[in-house]
């Protein structure tokens, strides 16, 4: 008997493999959205500079995206005209250090930035970051976060897309509607997620709740 319970426990455990990897993406192509306040990326290098030698990230929520995760330590970004503080630290740590903000923060740092696509930092520009032991100045890594789909590549075979595509997205609702520009960014480490930022979200009445479709 014991043969037989053992068996039907790796059947189960098979079965509940295959349902983790399938597609989250239902039969009417709607996608799950999520909504990005400015935070920032750190390398270890910079992580040690402003929390002290030996630092770790102290995570306190996992994220939509398999391995990130909010982190209880938030930093002071300062530009030339003023500074935000209270700026969310998101992990791990990473190989350089990133700072995404929103497009109206621009005015109160004195900065001029671009959307760009994570990790795209070549030519944009630098900012202060203040923590409580130490500050650093980076030399770039400041962007607006440019609208973007996770993906596993199983998702942009059902959904007829492919990694680097540039599509449009509709958004139902009062004030919905479509917005372009919207990057594909497809890879076996990803789920299924659109990802705009607080300001996007807040013109179209989008939430957590909120479900786009894809318009090629």
């Amino acid at each position: 008997m014991d043969k037989y319970e053992a068996l039907l426990q790796l059947l189960l455990n098979a079965a509940k493999e295959v349902g983790n990897n399938s597609t989250p993406c239902n039969s009417d192509g709607e996608i799950p959205v999520g909504v990005s306040n400015r935070h920032i990326h750190l390398s270890q290098e910079d992580l040690e500079r402003i929390f002290g030698p030996g630092y770790q990230l102290t995570p306190t929520k996992d994220l939509s995206q398999p391995g990130q995760y909010a982190c209880k330590e938030t930093v002071t970004i300062c530009g030339p005209k003023g500074a935000i503080e209270k700026v969310r630290v998101l992990g791990p740590v990473r190989s350089k250090t990133q700072i995404e903000i929103l497009a109206g923060d621009c005015f109160k740092l004195g900065v001029k930035t671009q959307a760009k696509l994570s990790g795209d930092l070549a030519g944009t520009p630098g900012i202060t970051i203040i923590g409580p032991k130490g500050s650093v100045e980076v030399k770039e890594g400041l962007i607006i976060a440019q609208r973007h789909i996770h993906m596993t590549l199983k998702d942009a075979e059902n959904l007829g897309v492919h990694d680097g595509q540039i599509v449009s997205i509709q958004i139902e609702g009062p004030r919905g509607g479509l917005l372009s520009n919207v990057v594909i960014r497809a890879n076996d480490s990803s789920a299924l997620e659109c990802h705009v930022d607080t300001e996007e979200a807040n013109a179209m009445e989008i939430s957590s709740k909120t479900k786009v479709k894809i318009k090629k």
